[in-house]
């Protein structure tokens, strides 16, 4: 059998690959396939393809006509019917805030023209499916959630002539069961093919990248092939931050010597997400640079380059196949200075093959900055790459061989085993294995959002048809209720049309739902039941205690209207046993938004006002918690959620700041355990992001916080007492005798729990009362804050979380608590604006000061 790349060939040339195989398909349960060519014996080589449709469109490039047969008669591999149940349903989708009644949420390309014959040019039909209704435009709006949309593509195949600008708010989504294909022309002009935050005049953004929430785009192929090879040609560009997806994505790009085709390019943003995507071809498969990203089930053949990092703080690779390219990950990049401009890689469950160099890095005993590069490797497989990591100078900092071996762990930065910091380049010794519960084939457990692509639409139970109004005015309380019981029932998937669902009391979904969203339909608590700080209760409960079963949850926000001093966002009490339950692209958004009535307007920013004595608005208090999975929960998967109390005002041109109180991020106390959280963010809650008690069995990567914009003014214990029962932090007592901002919130939180595996954190302090400046005013004496202080001013200020000026934000950021507190791994760990990386017992273990990067501070190996 030919290996991949085989054949002697000119840098950027490729050889077509026998396309063969055992593969992964997420979407059949990872049926094992057998792929046949007529005449040929039958081939078997392991790859990662997001989709059965995916399989089909790539080989069916080569000419080859292939029969598809599978080793389990049960599952169908030759559908006879490509359709997709989105495309029928009866659309009945509003923008509940919107002043125009008539708004189209859901938009058919077809119906906006588009041809998909592949010969017609589709693209300013597809731009005006995009842009109708007057939505949040690139250049003309910040942001805005009163015009959110899905555009919807069909099978077929799609001319692009020149990019289609994408929209704020905006899913882009194609049939999964035959995927369409945006072919661009060979005259295409643009900068990509879709285009996330279109340039403007002056060279910015469309859009702010850090502040570009809520979009998708998934079911697709980009095809660049008609585009000469030498002609510079992208796929998506796509500088994004919280709350956003690329799913299910074939690039398919020139592969011939000198091609000069690229699959994405990311620039800037503060988060993100993507996983099931497939590069074939082009001089780099992707670019980029972005703060923290979490990138799972990525492949990638025949390109120059797969990956370039043009930089980051924090970058989580997980199940990422290179295979038949010369340089698998690019890291390397300096600046004008000589300095690193990547800050840290997390790189885990991978493989390559047939690659000359697997990681090029510029890390060594004397780069700048001084933990610049670090770099975790564990249980990546290597076939056939003579060089794993390559240092300056074209130095081997780690050799591969002709044979298949696999590289436990190793890794580059600075360490702590719990002490140090210790420079190493070179093997790590975990001391502990991978608790098996967590595994999947000797790789962590992982699953993809279900797109039911072979539900039929019969199958599918709508709100709005059950006599809910989705309006943001209407209680629908009742008629939810009763929807998710008798779906849960009849074994139906329920449809939350586009719109908001005012609920005003608890929501019970129950063991084997399924609930799907559109356009990130939200549930809204409102009024006196959650308005009780003193009685707390959940927005949408899922599960009994010890009710056991599962539930798939997509596509949804849960939020709060007005004063919720009581609200629990969302409660998970169900044991899931065997596979676990899942949550994907589920979101809780707390203020800031349209019908939220916790905007500028009713919680504006008073930094210049000292609190106390002043009392905060308590108006403005809009949770108890995010999330809470309880002691009874077990076996859940978390993918691509994010638990954000808004700090700005998502409907405001200038993005203006506001004030909201919510007391807890996401608390984890389940007894049994077995976590898996890929692609997390929890932001801006009063005393913790993440606090994990007494559970085991939790893998994380890449987790992301930050800390409330507001706090010292007040600090962390106003308003929301103390609870003894969910083992909140008592700041009073912790913070006796410290200086500084010690009673800020927690960014991580482990209490008497083991094996927590962390792979990747950003925990992030930005702010001292609004402003990035510290002022050395004392803690205990009246705040003489002015609205207008910069950093230039002369009230001895300085940039809170410069590294030359201290970290000072906050003291503490991450905090180990209680003897039982064991087995904790935690791989490159990034803070900003503390003082105090890690704490044991309120005992400081690891100093800024000794781990300074690009911007945060970077421990590449922590352990108990």
């Amino acid at each position: 059998m030919q290996k991949f790349g085989d054949d002697k060939k000119d840098e950027g040339a490729t050889a077509k690959p026998d396309l063969l195989c055992k593969l992964q398909l997420p979407y059949l349960n990872n049926v094992v396939i057998l792929l046949m060519a007529c005449g040929a014996a039958a081939l078997q080589l392991e790859l990662q393809v997001p989709g059965m449709s995916a399989v089909i469109s790539l080989i069916s490039d080569y000419g080859s006509r292939w029969k598809l047969q599978s080793y389990d008669n049960t599952i169908p591999v030759e559908a006879t019917d490509h359709s997709y149940w989105l495309e029928h349903i009866q659309h009945q989708g509003l923008a509940a805030f919107n002043p125009v009644t008539t708004y189209q949420v859901f938009r058919n390309v077809k119906d906006f023209g588009a041809k998909g014959d592949g010969v017609a040019d589709d693209t300013a039909a597809i731009q005006q499916a995009v842009s109708s209704g007057n939505r949040c435009a690139p250049g003309k709006c910040e942001s805005s959630t009163i015009t959110p949309a899905v555009v919807y593509f069909p099978a077929g195949t799609y001319l692009i002539s020149s990019s289609i600008v994408d929209f704020y708010y905006t899913q882009i989504i194609g049939n999964p069961n035959n995927l369409p294909i945006l072919r661009a022309t060979a005259g295409f002009t643009g900068f990509s093919v879709i285009d996330g935050s279109q340039y403007q005049p002056g060279g910015v953004l469309g859009y702010g990248s850090t502040n570009t929430f809520y979009r998708q785009v998934r079911n697709l192929i980009i095809d660049l092939t008609g585009v000469p090879s030498t002609t510079t040609a992208r796929g998506i560009h796509w500088p994004t931050a919280q709350a956003t997806s690329l799913q299910n994505i074939i690039f398919n790009m020139s592969d011939a010597p000198g091609t000069q085709h690229q699959g994405l390019f990311i620039e800037s943003g503060s988060a993100g997400f993507m996983n099931d995507l497939v590069f074939y071809g082009g001089f780099r498969g992707v670019v980029l640079g972005n703060q923290q990203y979490t990138m799972r089930n990525i492949s990638f053949f025949n390109a120059v380059t797969a990956i370039y990092q043009l930089w980051d703080w924090g970058w989580t690779y997980q199940s990422i196949t290179i295979g038949n390219c010369s340089v698998g990950l690019d890291m390397a990049n300096v600046d004008d200075k000589g300095s690193q401009t990547v800050g840290s890689v997390t790189f885990f469950d991978g493989s390559f093959y047939n690659t000359s160099v697997a990681f090029n890095v510029s890390y060594d005993e004397s780069s700048k900055p001084a933990t610049g590069g670090s770099l975790i490797i564990e249980n990546v497989h290597f076939d056939n790459v003579p060089v794993i990591v390559q240092g300056p100078g074209g130095v081997t900092a780690l050799p591969g061989s002709a044979d298949p071996l696999t590289v436990t762990a190793w890794g580059q930065g600075n360490s702590y085993t719990p002490s140090g910091p210790n420079k190493f380049q070179g093997p790590i010794a975990v001391p502990f294995s991978r608790p098996a519960s967590l595994l999947s084939d000797g790789k962590y457990y992982q699953r993809s959002k279900p797109h039911y692509a072979d539900v039929p639409v019969s199958r599918f139970s709508s709100a709005r048809s059950a006599g809910a109004r989705g309006d943001g005015i209407a209680d629908d309380t009742e008629v939810l209720q009763k929807l998710l019981l008798s779906a849960a029932k009849c074994g139906n998937i329920v449809f939350f049309d586009a719109g908001t669902y005012k609920v005003t009391k608890t929501l019970y979904v129950p063991p084997n739902s399924k609930l799907v969203g559109e356009s990130f339909s939200v549930i809204l608590s409102s009024g006196k039941y959650f308005a009780d700080i003193g009685r707390p209760k959940p927005v949408v409960k899922v599960g009994l205690a010890g009710e056991v079963g599962i539930v798939e949850w997509s596509d949804m926000i849960v939020s709060t209207q007005g004063p919720q001093a009581g609200a629990i966002l969302i409660e998970w009490n169900l044991a899931s046993k065997g596979a676990p339950s899942g949550m994907w692209d589920v979101h809780t958004r707390i203020g800031g938004f349209a019908g939220s009535e916790l905007q500028v307007a009713e919680c504006p920013v008073t930094p210049e006002i000292p609190t106390p004595p002043a009392a905060i608005d308590s108006r403005c208090i809009g949770a108890y918690m995010s999330m809470h999975v309880t002691k009874s929960a077990a076996n859940l998967y978390l993918e691509n959620v994010w638990l954000w109390t808004a700090d700005h005002d998502l409907e405001d041109p200038k993005s203006t700041r506001i004030t909201i109180y919510a007391g807890r991020g996401l608390l984890v106390d389940s007894s049994a355990g077995n976590l898996w959280l890929v692609g997390t963010s929890v932001e801006h809650h009063v005393l913790f992001q993440y606090q994990f008690v007494n559970t085991k069995n939790v893998v994380l990567g890449q987790i992301q916080t930050e800390a409330q914009y507001y706090q010292p003014n007040p600090n962390a214990t106003i308003p929301f007492p103390v609870v003894a029962s969910l083992h909140d932090p008592d700041f009073k007592a912790a913070c006796v005798g410290q200086t500084g901002n010690c009673a800020s919130s927690w960014g991580l939180r482990i209490l008497d729990s083991h094996a927590i595996l962390v792979y990747g954190a950003g925990l992030y302090s930005f702010f001292d009362n609004y402003s990035t400046c510290e002022f050395s005013h004392p803690r205990n004496a009246p705040l003489q804050y002015s609205p207008v202080a910069r950093c230039s001013d002369s009230l001895s200020a300085q940039v809170c979380s410069d590294a030359g000026n201290g970290e000072v934000c906050q003291t503490n950021i991450f905090s180990l608590e209680g003897a039982r507190a064991k087995q904790i791994i935690v791989y490159n760990l990034n803070t900003i604006g503390a003082t105090n990386m890690i704490t044991r017992d309120g005992q400081s273990l690891a100093s800024f000061a000794d781990n300074v990067n690009v911007f945060p501070d970077t421990i590449a190996f922590f352990k108990t």
